[in-house]
């Protein structure tokens, strides 16, 4: 996905910054707004940064100026949001630009753009969506991330398309031909990041519960985007979040119990 340096003509690669940087600018906002009002949250962003720079790191050769690669941006969008998935991203290409050769410093616009805004952008609609409709986390997880992969390379085969018309059948063409060769090595990578990022959330939910609470992360229902008044997902059982409501829950043996807003407990 990483597009080659100098890869672009220059009006196009600076088309592309000027897109990304009003996505950047807000994502450095939201950013430090969760790092001054949650310090301890800094640990789990670092580790999605980190799981972002290792997956889109292990290029494989593909279009020419490009490559195939994992993004690893579906967990950090779901953790944290899109807006701060588009700093961490921005923080990776720019160091695998400088450091590693993958993309490039004139083509930071156009990687940013489809790697740390589009793709983050489109897994965690997806995530939203599912979750809405109570579809499990981990089944909710698996799509998310697919599709937040899948998206990037689509950007990417638009960007390409744009600088590189087919002669013959102009830009619908070219969107074709970039699109089908990315999607012999991308559609295997990105089932394959599914399942890797599911295997990372469940172990998230075994060793940070009470962050991933606080982050809406088990929210599920229709009013879901709205904090409380959703119904959270934790492990295998459900919460209103309403103090107000009775609380019922079903243990081990099948046994029902409820609790009214007395504290006394029936069965």
């Amino acid at each position: 996905m990483h597009i080659a340096e100098g890869f672009l003509p220059p009006a196009h690669a600076v088309a592309w910054g000027v897109a990304s940087a009003p996505f950047v600018v807000h994502g450095v906002r939201s950013l430090t707004r969760e790092v001054r009002e949650h310090p301890e949250s800094t640990l789990l962003i670092g580790a999605s940064g980190a799981f972002t720079f290792v997956l889109s790191a292990l290029k494989l050769p593909s279009v020419t100026g490009s490559c195939s690669h994992p993004t690893g941006t579906g967990l950090g969008a779901i953790l944290f949001r899109p807006p701060v998935m588009a700093v961490l991203g921005t923080i990776t290409l720019l160091f695998q630009a400088l450091l590693l050769a993958h993309g490039g410093l004139t083509t930071l616009g156009a990687n940013v753009f489809s790697m740390a805004i589009a793709g983050p952008w489109a897994g965690y609609a997806v995530y939203r969506l599912l979750r809405r409709f109570d579809v499990p986390l981990m089944v909710a997880v698996f799509c998310a991330a697919f599709v937040a992969d899948l998206s990037t390379y689509c950007v990417t085969s638009v960007q390409l398309a744009l600088a590189f018309p087919d002669p013959s059948s102009g830009f619908l063409g070219a969107l074709g031909k970039f699109g089908s060769i990315f999607a012999v090595t991308q559609i295997p990578l990105a089932v394959s990041e599914g399942l890797l990022t599911v295997l990372v959330m469940r172990l998230l939910v075994q060793s940070s519960k009470g962050e991933l609470t606080r982050l809406g992360v088990f929210l599920t229902g229709r009013r879901s985007g709205g904090g409380k008044s959703g119904a959270a997902e934790i492990g295998g059982t459900t919460d209103t979040g309403d103090p107000t409501d009775a609380d019922d829950t079903t243990d081990t043996t099948g046994t029902v119990r409820t609790t009214d807003t007395t504290g006394t407990v029936t069965r």
